[in-house]
């Protein structure tokens, strides 16, 4: 593989201001299935999935004051609908954003869309320290979730099971259909050169002992 594929570090992660990437840093690349701080909390209308890398359901993304709060300073949509951008007059710092136009239904394409969603959350959290990316769908269950995975697939060499129930340790409402499951293989295999990732040994479910 090229130099420039994510750099499969499998060991505990970094206390989690460590997390934090200079602008020219790349992504971090240790693995954080190791409980963390973050476990064990409620859903909410938005969960952080690693530090800087948020899903959230519509509501969240359409609400000015959420989005200061929160300090967004991207936002990835996950969905064919039209989407309140709230105006400079409510939300002062504009995010950059991007949608893809997806339907929640197992035979819509995803993969097709996942090598350019990976690249843009990679991009924005590598290109400034103070980046806070959005993703989101109507739920935040199952096309935002499948986007996320992905990204986590390509940055730490996950499989789609993998990813998925780091996810859920985060967020327990995600739940990807069994389609988006499908092209997570597909995008393993055909955009990443690999139908599993290397073993991570020992695995134990996000939020459980080993």
């Amino acid at each position: 593989m090229s130099s420039n594929h994510p750099n499969h570090n499998h060991s505990r992660p970094p206390p989690h201001h460590q997390w934090t990437l200079a602008p020219t840093a790349s992504l971090p690349s240790a693995n954080p299935f190791s409980p963390t701080q973050h476990l064990g909390r409620p859903a909410r209308s938005v969960s952080e999935i690693i530090p800087r890398l948020f899903i959230s359901d519509l509501a969240f993304a359409e609400n000015p004051a959420l989005l200061a709060s929160h300090r967004i300073t991207h936002i990835l949509s996950t969905l064919p609908d039209t989407i309140f951008h709230p105006p400079p007059t409510l939300l002062p710092v504009q995010p950059a954003r991007l949608q893809i136009r997806v339907e929640d239904l197992p035979f819509a394409e995803l993969a097709a869309h996942l090598p350019t969603t990976t690249a843009w959350i990679r991009d924005a959290l590598c290109g400034n320290a103070e980046a806070r990316v959005l993703v989101h769908c109507i739920e935040g269950v199952s096309r935002s979730v499948s986007v996320v995975a992905a990204f986590l697939m390509a940055q730490f060499g996950w499989s789609p099971s993998e990813a998925i129930q780091y996810i859920k340790g985060k967020r327990f409402v995600a739940d990807p259909n069994f389609g988006f499951i499908q092209q997570l293989h597909e995008y393993g295999r055909d955009s990443l050169g690999r139908a599993m990732p290397p073993p991570i040994p020992p695995f134990s479910p996000p939020g459980q002992n080993s």
